[in-house]
């Protein structure tokens, strides 16, 4: 018999005291399909299949337990995120299949299985739409960002009781089901990923939701205190060719009879991800191009398909009255062709003190991509945003650092020079604002567009095949010095940058049945 085949007709007996922590039971009665820690490293919610959050508390013994269990959706969840520990302790997102995003805010002194399912004690249940309200031409809420959620209809033999109001038992009572703090939908297609990000310094939360038709949405949210607080920033089709709609400064939605193009046929297998830029300013090599320092950065990938997507600022006018907006445009996008199969997961990388950004792709043809993202200075002679030079009329829409001049060179001059600049801002801002946001065209690129739209580079540095298998998942450490990956053989590899700038693979972990020696 080979030494192979012995280690696997019987495990040798760990050591009196193993190197490693003893694996709990995570309790589900299906499969764990999703696994979040917190910003401390304290807190671990896990989803399954079954629909059910787990979430387990750390103690000072190092031993884990479980603090909560509540059934979240009706089908399998995809994606756990907790939210920054700065601002919100206790909040944890989820996505399930069936394209609900919820949050679910924890009560401390509630009882077990109901700490994070009594969340709607002291309020209505708070929804925002999935859409712009101007798209479908419905009407605004009728009070505050948000408006009380419809009631929830009849339950029916197939609908299960952790995603209802209320369902009937075998004995005729009601048992009272889990209620998030906040929840959307989308209502033309399913949501598949979403991320958040938080921005202490302007204490804006940021939320990104991927649906299956490539539609991105985005949603900011500035007051910390209110979940429902959450408008439309900004909304965009990731798929090349597809037309999206959103809304315009008159209310009407360009081409809002226009149907996006499907991403696939019946059957077909999908994947789609989105993460946002984990760090809160962009690189100082980007800065030099003229990318804002708070531009938000969102990695999208559709299929087998990655694209970069930045922010400039703008302005967004409605009744002649100008705000300012961020607006997201088509920075880089990975050669057409180099992912053989769907991209799994992508991930920024976090402390871009390089000077440039590092992105990296799971891909199921087994191989792990990484990716530097570099912003392009403009031409010699051409300022990043040398558009306040320009007359009203000569370029696409204003920058955030134009209306500044304009409302500074208002109150320094008086009379009838005010009031013409004053009408010449409302006039310019309205109409060619509303040109320009009328936005039904295919997609938004870099090349061609209004100034603030940095071009970016996306550049292979590495190409790993460690695991030889499907790869599902990738992601950096905390720092962005480590890069992990998971395949379909089970095992963690480590990878980290050499020198020149690659990446190599320096530690692999499996999972090995051991038996354990008695106490």
């Amino acid at each position: 018999m080979s030494k192979a085949a012995a280690f696997l007709a019987d495990p040798p007996t760990a050591d009196d005291r193993p190197s490693f922590e003893t694996i709990i039971k995570h309790g589900h009665q299906d499969l764990v399909q999703a696994v979040a820690f917190n910003g401390h490293g304290d807190r671990c919610a896990t989803g399954s299949v079954d629909g059910k959050i787990r979430v387990f508390n750390r103690h000072k013994d190092g031993s884990w337990r479980l603090c909560d269990t509540w059934g979240a959706h009706a089908s399998e969840i995809l994606e756990l995120q907790w939210l920054p520990t700065t601002i919100y302790p206790n909040l944890l997102a989820s996505l399930g299949i069936e394209g609900r995003f919820k949050l679910w805010a924890e009560d401390p002194s509630a009882a077990p299985g109901r700490r994070f399912a009594e969340s709607t004690r002291n309020g209505p249940l708070i929804t925002i739409p999935s859409r712009s309200p101007h798209l479908h031409a419905n009407p605004p809420p009728a009070t505050g960002f948000g408006s009380p959620a419809p009631p929830a209809p009849p339950p029916s033999s197939s609908t299960y009781a952790d995603n209802t109001t209320t369902a009937s038992a075998g004995s005729g009572t009601t048992v009272a089901a889990a209620k998030p703090a906040f929840e959307t939908r989308n209502a033309r297609s399913p949501y598949r990923s979403f991320s958040l990000k938080h921005l202490d310094d302007s204490r804006t939360t940021y939320l990104a939701l991927l649906s299956a038709d490539g539609g991105l949405t985005v949603y900011e949210n500035d007051r910390v205190e209110n979940l429902a607080a959450f408008t439309l920033l900004d909304e965009l089709s990731t798929i090349p060719g597809a037309t999206t709609t959103t809304a315009t400064d008159d209310g009407a939605g360009a081409g809002a009879g226009a149907k996006a193009r499907p991403v696939t046929t019946r059957g077909e297998e999908t994947s789609f991800k989105v993460r946002f830029d984990p760090n809160p300013e962009v690189c100082y090599a980007a800065l030099g191009a003229g990318v804002p320092a708070d531009a938000l950065g969102l990695v999208v990938a559709v299929m087998d398909r990655v694209r970069v997507y930045r922010t400039r600022d703008t302005i967004r006018s409605s009744l002649g009255v100008a705000a300012a907006w961020k607006g997201f445009y088509l920075a880089a996008e990975v050669a057409t062709g180099l992912h053989r199969g769907l991209v799994r997961d992508v991930a920024w990388a976090p402390g871009n003190i390089r000077g440039y950004d590092i992105v990296a792709t799971a891909c199921q043809d087994g191989w792990v991509r990484v990716f530097r993202l570099d912003a392009l200075r403009p031409p010699a002679g051409e300022e990043p945003h040398s558009d306040d030079e320009e007359q009203d009329g000569a370029r696409g829409r204003w920058a955030a650092g134009r209306v500044k001049k304009h409302g500074a060179r208002r109150r320094v001059d008086g009379g009838e020079d005010a009031s013409v600049s004053r009408a010449s801002l409302m006039s310019s801002s309205g109409i060619r604002a509303g040109l320009d946001q009328s936005r039904g065209t295919v997609e938004r690129r870099a090349t061609g567009q209004p100034p603030g739209q940095i071009r970016h580079v996306v550049t292979e540095i590495s190409r790993l095949d460690c695991h030889r298998t499907p790869v599902w998942r990738v992601g950096f450490d905390d720092d962005g010095q480590i890069l992990g990956s998971v395949g379909d053989e089970g095992k963690l590899m480590c990878y980290r940058q050499k020198p020149d700038g690659a990446w190599a693979k320096s530690t692999e972990m499996a999972m090995v049945k051991m038996k354990m020696a008695a106490p």
